[in-house]
């Protein structure tokens, strides 16, 4: 006895609008994978590590720093710099700037000031010299002052003075003797301040060395000797 299958029912449509039988639903639309391009992504990767060295580069080069040496208190012009005139700092310099390397400490210790250095700045090599401020034909001499025979403003190494003679006013009148209204004028003798003692703690005398010329040294140091001199500051350029 055979069997048959009975007819499969007919798939119903969809409504429509309002109620409007439509045709069969449509299959679903099916989406395409994109085809991946591996040299594309390659290049991306390089790009990227590119980039991030290149900034890290950069970061690198801008955060370098130098072990260089600063000025830690001020030294004036003409002074013998010391190991506590100076100090280290890390610093980050363009390469344009001329420092002093830490390196270099020993070596600076001992020059001279050129210029006056303020504390703080960075140390340059031109602002140190190994020159001394006592020339060929010149004479150092020691000359002590008490307060009265010197300025109050602070002497400093390299400086152009004067040293005048001040004798006793008996002595000068004696000398004038004979010459009525004629009053001898001062002695006085240009020299260079090489360096400047501290006051003495009981008298406030202060010992200045000067550099004169080889031929006055002996009479200087005679005049020093009686005590009756004097220092005065010479006028700058432009002063009355």
């Amino acid at each position: 006895m055979s069997t048959s299958t009975p007819p499969s029912a007919p798939r119903a449509a969809l409504p429509g609008p309002a109620g409007a039988p439509t045709g069969p639903a449509a299959a679903p639309r099916v989406v395409r994978q994109r085809r991946r391009r591996p040299g594309l992504i390659a290049l991306s990767i390089a790009l990227i590590a590119a980039g991030g060295l290149s900034g890290a580069l950069l970061f690198t080069a801008s955060g370098h720093r130098s072990s260089v040496l600063v000025v830690a208190r001020d030294v004036p012009v003409g002074n013998a710099i010391t190991e506590a005139d100076l100090a280290l700092a890390s610093l980050a310099l363009d390469p344009a700037v001329k420092a002093v390397p830490a390196a270099k400490k020993a070596g600076m210790v001992g020059q001279r000031a050129a210029v006056a250095l303020k504390s703080g700045s960075l140390l340059s090599p031109g602002q140190v010299t190994s020159a001394s401020l006592v020339k060929a034909g010149e004479q150092l001499v020691g000359v002590a002052l008490k307060p009265s025979q010197l300025p109050a403003s602070r002497l400093s190494p390299g400086q152009e003075v004067l040293i005048v003679s001040t004798p006793d006013p008996a002595q000068a009148g004696a000398a004038g003797a004979g010459k009525p209204g004629d009053t001898a004028a001062p002695v006085t003798l240009a020299v260079t301040v090489v360096a400047v003692g501290v006051a003495a703690p009981a008298t406030g005398v202060v010992v200045v060395d000067v550099a004169v010329p080889a031929a006055s040294g002996p009479t200087l140091a005679a005049r020093v000797a009686t005590g009756a001199v004097a220092l005065i500051v010479a006028a700058q350029d432009g002063g009355s």
